[in-house]
């Protein structure tokens, strides 16, 4: 299959074990996770040839992260090195009525000290067919936004598939400086991934008759919202994820997908959750290669949402799951029986 290039950062990952507080555990564990990272992963798992790019320092906490990556196949071979960190986020999970928290430590990372001359776009292209970012990685400002811009002309001129994901952080940025930004890459782009709140909270697009916090979605304002966008930046598909939470131990998971014109919406998911880091991302991976494998639109969708279904159940930011088991559950064999 034709190579895939995901850019952005990846951070080292601690967390207090199962569902201990911050302030009352004395261990944290640590893994590694990122948005584009955690697509990359994913889609090596599908089988695909995917390279990951981002820029990290000399020294063994970046040397492990690297090796993470490897281990699951993905290509590390055009990471730039320098600067002093790798950026690092804190996350508590939450369980029943208690959200999940994040807290970062990222300033002054390696890759948000990133120049422009840091990245060849013609050399990290060759036998690219498809380029993936999201909007975290310009929310961390210096020269990113420059940066992803760049690498969006660049894949452009190379006829590269270009999909991007909203991904807002209001940690990281506030939605007028994304609106600037994201205003501006988003016409390279030909497939959006967005999620219930991203086109409001960027774009000022809002669902009709939709309520997050009370887990109200209309499925008839998400079809506005993505033939707004889609006008307005001329893009050849809209996916969004759609997420109905109950509690953070239970919610309801569902898609869209505008295409041609038409709307597809994929079957839905009730999830009792292991794991909410990294839902979009694998839902993100699962479009690309079910896109790449030229899949009937419908089942574009079913295998995308199915992914990220799965994903919900294993712990940390990189889905583990391979064709296989996405075909199972996307068919219908959601049971969960033991497989002997």
């Amino acid at each position: 299959m034709s190579k895939v290039v995901t850019f952005g950062e990846i951070m080292l990952r601690l967390s207090p074990y199962g569902f201990l507080r911050f302030t009352q555990t004395d261990k944290l564990q640590y893994t590694f996770g990122g948005a584009e990272a955690n697509v990359a992963v994913a889609l090596a798992h599908l089988g695909v040839d995917v390279s990951y790019i981002t820029k990290l320092p000399k020294n063994d906490i970046a040397n492990a992260a690297i090796n993470d990556l490897r281990r699951y196949g993905v290509d590390t071979s055009k990471i730039v090195t320098g600067g002093d960190r790798v950026g690092i986020y804190y996350l508590e999970k939450g369980a029943s009525q208690r959200a999940s928290k994040v807290i970062y430590d990222r300033a002054y990372s390696s890759i948000s000290q990133a120049n422009i001359g840091d990245f060849d776009w013609d050399k990290i292209f060759e036998d690219t067919k498809w380029f993936h970012l999201t909007g975290i990685t310009p929310a961390l400002k210096g020269n990113l936004p420059q940066i992803c811009l760049e690498a969006c002309k660049k894949a452009k001129e190379r006829n590269i598939t270009i999909s991007c994901d909203i991904n807002f952080r209001k940690k990281l940025w506030t939605s007028e400086e994304a609106n600037e930004i994201m205003s501006s890459i988003m016409p390279y782009v030909d497939i959006c991934f967005a999620n219930e709140e991203d086109a409001e909270t960027v774009f000022g697009i809002k669902a009709s008759n939709t309520n997050i916090i009370n887990g109200e979605l209309s499925l008839e304002g998400y079809k506005e919202v993505a033939n707004e966008l889609t006008k307005r930046f001329n893009f050849k598909a809209v996916a969004i994820t759609l997420r109905s939470s109950i509690s953070a131990s239970d919610n309801k998971w569902s898609a869209m997908l505008y295409h041609d014109n038409n709307y597809y919406f994929s079957k839905e998911y009730f999830i009792r959750i292991i794991e909410r880091v990294g839902g979009g991302d694998s839902f993100a991976a699962g479009l690309i290669y079910s896109m790449m494998n030229n899949m009937q639109v419908q089942d574009c969708l079913e295998f995308a949402t199915a992914a990220s279904c799965l994903k919900h159940s294993i712990e940390g930011d990189f889905n583990r799951v391979n064709v296989d088991e996405i075909m199972t559950l996307m068919k219908g064999d959601g049971s969960g029986r033991v497989q002997r």
